[in-house]
């Protein structure tokens, strides 16, 4: 027989599934869940520790890069003193704590703006080595640490000058809401930078203690840290648990900085840095699963599989087995002892064909005994006792998939996850504009390079230079007083010929279109009535929005249309009415909703600071179902839906190799013994299996050639006598 075939296989596997799904069933419906602070918090921590460590990484990236730019830019033209290119980087980037001009052959101090910059920490005879400009972590003699950046400035004749920028660690933007601190960790597990709830001796050392393991964990490898099939972050993350203070337990997360992509490179990627998070929950014991729950359903599962597994047996693999047995007896030539014929459906059928062949076989003609209507079924087929097994493990699965360990409308959503979320929803708030701004200041770095004498082809070399450098923008051009296009780089604008450049910095327009036109203007001043206008991409913005454990996120602008999203959407399309009242909210807000049915953990932020992004009074509307929350109501239910379809799929795949492999051959070879105890000699029978149904074909095919033989000899005897006749 074969290993796979047969009747056999497909019971025994059954019951093992069965089995084992009765257990499942036991330990994951019946066990108490006592998790004294839920996992929907605890991974909520982790984003909040992702979130910062986006928006570090973004901002030191940014500062590197905007300094190597503005360098470019400068060599690009005439020589210009120190304290010019100092002042010029302060007007257009206001984000550097110190910055300087020294001569590097010398080591002379040019000009200094800001903070004292640590000159001392460069080795200027390193410069030219591979990676001697590459930005680096610096501490100072008062313990804190900046990032040193480094840029070159050089121009024909002159000796070559070194730019540097020195920045702070901190988060742009990032929303700690009420009691979380925040810090920056480096590999050795060190805190650079901390910053939110950290008044007691307690949380800075749980905040160490973090530290420490962060470091650890964030030199693993980011795809083998992750769990199978996870995606989300592209760097090292997770949530750690810390002490109990009074009711509440102290909750973590880490994150290293990672870029946008896996597998990208970014200078502050390389840094090594890692953010960790931390806040005081109050624990609250919960218990929803009761034992005799999963008892009484894992035993109602046993009772009913073994009802079905009897059933299989005795009306399936019984007869089948008995009529392999049966035809095989009539292969050998024992025909003195009747076929015993099973009672009902395709086997009833083939062993009243049996019974009729061994008749024949004994020498009986064909049609002669009838002792019942061969072509009739009596009683269910196979495929009907399969339909019946079927809908017994039905009556078990479909109850746990939609009846059964239901969340109710006023399921208790965590305060601390709707906290989490309001906060989240602003640091994104934040970081959609200040990606504005900087957009905004780039086109300005741009803007104060170009002057009366700047030919189109030096405007366009930096058009392009600005294009390659920041990806926000899908086109970029210089716009005369007449609504002249002077220089452009990349997509064709959509700007209306002979408009005048626009006096507002920022304007949307491309309504009735597909997508919305987000265009930045800055005046240029050294070229009369001249601006750089600055389209963005709107796959730039959407981009930003997307982030783990905060379901769907919209940009909407005053009148509540959504500019953009992380997920599909109608340009321009209205913001759906059960979010509308968020827009009325004119600072933060996060709740949940009930509506029929339909909870949900909603939140928004408006642009709030400064900058000229702020002018479009954009809101940041943010909205999740409390069920894709680790809650443990849903959690339970989550279980118990995942347990009826474990039900469900060991039914339709044993019963469906069933029919497969038995019922459907089964129906075929109950016709094929009928035509063959009909009288059909011709038909040669080919077993397509090598199980009992093929074994009882063979047989049959045997029989066939018994009875040809029996009517070739009957023939022959028949035509000598009337031979010999003719011949006397």
């Amino acid at each position: 027989m074969s290993l796979i075939g047969g009747i056999r296989p497909p019971i025994a596997v059954l019951s093992t599934l069965l089995l084992a799904l009765a257990g499942i069933t036991a330990l994951a419906l019946g066990k108490p869940e006592n998790a004294l602070v839920p996992e929907a918090v605890r991974k909520s921590q982790q984003y909040v520790a992702e979130d910062g460590a986006i928006a570090l990484r973004a901002s030191l990236d940014e500062s590197i890069t905007d300094l190597t730019r503005t360098a470019a830019l400068f060599n690009q033209g005439r020589p210009a003193p120190a304290d010019d290119v100092l002042d010029k980087v302060g007007d257009v980037y206001q984000k550097w704590r110190g910055t300087a001009v020294m001569e590097i052959k010398s080591g002379k101090l040019l000009g200094a703006r800001g903070e004292n910059v640590p000159l001392t920490a460069i080795d200027r005879s390193r410069l030219a080595d591979e990676g001697g400009l590459a930005p680096r972590m610096v501490r100072l003699e008062n313990g804190q640490t900046r990032l040193v950046t480094l840029a070159l400035l050089s121009w024909e004749g002159r000796p070559q000058q070194l730019l540097i920028a020195s920045s702070s660690l901190n988060f742009p933007g990032v929303n700690l809401g009420e009691g979380r601190a925040i810090g920056v960790v480096d590999t050795e597990g060190h805190v650079l930078s901390s910053h939110g709830a950290l008044g007691g001796k307690g949380a800075k050392e749980q905040l160490r203690t973090f530290a420490g393991i962060a470091a650890k964990k964030g030199k693993q490898n980011a795809i083998s840290a992750k769990a199978p099939g996870a995606g989300g972050y592209t760097g090292v993350s997770g949530h750690l648990a810390g002490d109990t203070v009074g009711d509440k337990r102290t909750i973590g997360g880490y994150a290293t900085l990672a870029a946008g992509d896996p597998g990208e490179a970014t200078p502050a990627g390389a840094l090594g840095l890692s953010v960790v998070t931390q806040v005081g929950v109050v624990e609250h014991a919960s218990r929803l699963a009761r034992p005799a729950f999963g008892l009484v359903a894992a035993g109602a599962l046993l009772v009913i599989g073994a009802i079905t597994v009897m059933l299989l047996l005795s009306t399936v693999q019984r007869p089948l087995i008995r009529l392999f047995l049966e035809s095989r007896r009539l292969t050998r030539g024992d025909l003195a002892r009747p076929v015993t014929v099973p009672r009902s459906g395709e086997a009833a059928r083939i062993g009243a064909a049996l019974e009729r062949l061994r008749g024949q076989l004994r020498g009986a003609a064909v049609g002669t005994q009838d002792p019942q209507r061969p072509g009739r079924r009596k009683g269910l087929g196979t495929r009907a006792l399969l339909a019946v097994c079927a809908l017994l493990l039905l009556g078990w699965a479909m109850p746990l998939m939609l009846l059964l360990n239901r969340a109710e409308d006023d399921v208790r959503v965590p305060t601390q996850t709707v906290h989490d979320q309001k906060a989240r929803t602003a640091t994104l708030s934040d970081r959609v504009r200040r990606a504005l701004n900087e957009g905004h200041a780039d086109l300005s770095a741009v803007a104060s390079h170009i002057g009366d004498r700047t030919s189109p082809q030096d405007m366009k070399t930096a058009l392009d230079r600005t294009l390659k450098d920041h990806q926000r923008f899908e086109s970029v051009y210089v716009l005369g007083a007449d609504g002249t296009i002077l220089a452009r780089a990349g997509h064709t604008p959509h700007h209306t010929a002979g408009d005048a450049p626009s006096k507002t910095a920022f304007e949307v327009s491309g309504h009735g279109g597909k997508k919305p036109v987000v265009r930045a203007t800055v005046a240029a001043p050294g070229r009369q009535v001249a601006a750089v206008v600055g389209e963005f991409r709107i796959e730039f913005v959407n981009g930003l929005l997307g982030r783990q454990g905060l379901g769907e996120v919209r940009v909407v602008d005053a009148e509540g249309r959504v500019i953009g999203a992380d997920s599909g959407y109608r340009a321009f399309q209205r913001l759906p009415s059960s979010l509308q009242p968020l827009l009325d909210k004119k600072s933060d807000h996060g709740e949940v909703r009930r509506d029929s049915g339909d909870v949900r953990v909603v939140a928004a932020s408006p642009f709030s600071g400064g900058g000229a992004a702020g002018s479009l009074q954009w809101t940041v509307v943010s909205s999740q179902p409390a069920s894709w929350l680790a809650i443990p109501e849903y959690s339970l239910q989550n279980r118990t839906v995942l347990t009826g379809l474990l039900g469900l799929t060991a039914a339709a795949a044993c019963l469906g190799w069933l029919h497969i492999v038995v019922a459907r051959p089964l129906r075929a070879l109950a016709d094929q013994a009928e035509k063959l105890a009909d009288g059909d000699r011709k038909t040669v029978l080919y077993p397509r299996h090598h199980d009992e149904v093929g074994a009882v074909v063979r047989s049959l095919e045997l029989i066939r050639q018994r009875l040809q033989d029996q009517q070739r000899q009957r023939d022959g005897a028949t035509r000598t006598p009337a031979a010999a006749g003719r011949n006397q």
